[in-house]
């Protein structure tokens, strides 16, 4: 990471904002550029919300919102970056356009990665003179606290670039997850893709609320997910033989139809139902008092696993060790 000073940021939304706040808090001088008349405000505001989790989470050296620059145009931020995140909207022709204007002005050993969360960077590299820096580099919100980063880049992407990404998404405190295949959605959207549909079954159908649904999760399997994931969960479940007993003993159960693969359709009676829901849920609660919320939730989380080294508690540890702490 130490050939890396400056982070640029093409696009300040959610996502954007977020890497600002994680690369602002790990000692980084961060450009930015939004489309947005009040591009630049929001993108400041998001990472002031932020900034109390950062404070908690603990700041490198040198940490701080001063050091956020933001500039008027995309090309400021290729001219000064010595690694940039893509942030813009999920639009392939957008994507196209975004990466061509930054790749024709950014010197050539700049990284470019994109945070999209489906789309394949063959696609959207496809007009760059240097097609071989371009890579994604695919966040989970809120950036600045989830670790999980997925890597991967396309048919002309150099594996060194890819290296040198994961070098730098490390040393922000993150956890990079190469992606071996170039596949659309990647893993973890497409694992809570999946999830996500059976959801919406279950409310068009009318078995069950959107609390209920989310009950089923946050007191049961979440609790085991944030720290052992799926299969691992599954390999226990086995007892001393492990998976195979599991895969013996449920495997059938596979078979039977207890699940749907395919999305329902999306009525406006399916969306008033998951409207009424999650309005039940939020019970006029302001979204950034959530955020707040579940930041702190989150970091008491994984401030937890890092005394058992486990799951994104390992990285606090080994910051700790670092530390010398």
């Amino acid at each position: 990471m130490t050939e890396i000073k400056c982070f640029g940021l093409v696009g300040g939304g959610v996502i954007g904002a977020g890497w600002a706040a994680r690369a602002l808090a790990r000692g980084l001088d961060v450009v930015a550029w939004d489309p947005a008349p009040e591009g630049a405000a929001v993108l400041r505001a998001k990472v002031a919300n932020a900034w109390p989790a950062m404070e908690k989470m603990g700041l490198a050296p040198g940490a701080s919102q001063d050091r956020l620059t933001t500039v008027d145009s995309l090309e400021a931020v290729a001219e000064a970056a010595d690694f940039i995140q893509e942030s813009a909207p999920e639009n392939l022709d957008v994507k196209i356009d975004v990466h061509s204007r930054i790749d024709a002005v950014a010197p050539a050993h700049v990284p470019i990665a994109s945070s999209t969360s489906g789309l394949l960077p063959s696609e959207f590299q496809a007009k760059c003179r240097h097609p071989e820096r371009v890579l994604v580099g695919h966040p989970f919100n809120p950036v600045y606290l989830l670790p999980l980063v997925e890597i991967l880049g396309g048919k002309k992407t150099d594996p060194a670039v890819l290296d040198r990404a994961e070098v730098f998404y490390r040393g922000i405190e993150m956890h990079p997850l190469r992606v071996r295949t170039e596949i659309e959605g990647f893993l973890s959207d497409r694992l809570q893709e999946a999830l996500w549909r059976e959801n919406l079954h279950l409310v068009a159908d009318g078995v069950a609320t959107t609390g209920e649904l989310d009950d089923a999760i946050v007191y049961g399997p979440g609790l085991r997910w944030a720290f052992m994931g799926v299969n691992k969960t599954f390999a226990l479940a086995g007892g001393e033989q492990g998976m195979r007993h599991f895969m013996k003993q449920f495997g059938p159960a596979l078979k039977l139809p207890w699940t749907k693969l395919e999305a329902p359709d999306l009525t406006e009676a399916l969306i008033e139902r998951m409207v009424e829901g999650t309005g039940e849920q939020l019970q006029g609660v302001a979204i950034r008092d959530l955020e707040r919320l579940r930041d702190d939730c989150l970091i008491d989380i994984m401030r937890a696993l890092s005394k058992y080294r486990e799951g994104a508690g390992r990285l606090l540890a080994e910051r700790a060790d670092k530390e010398g702490r």
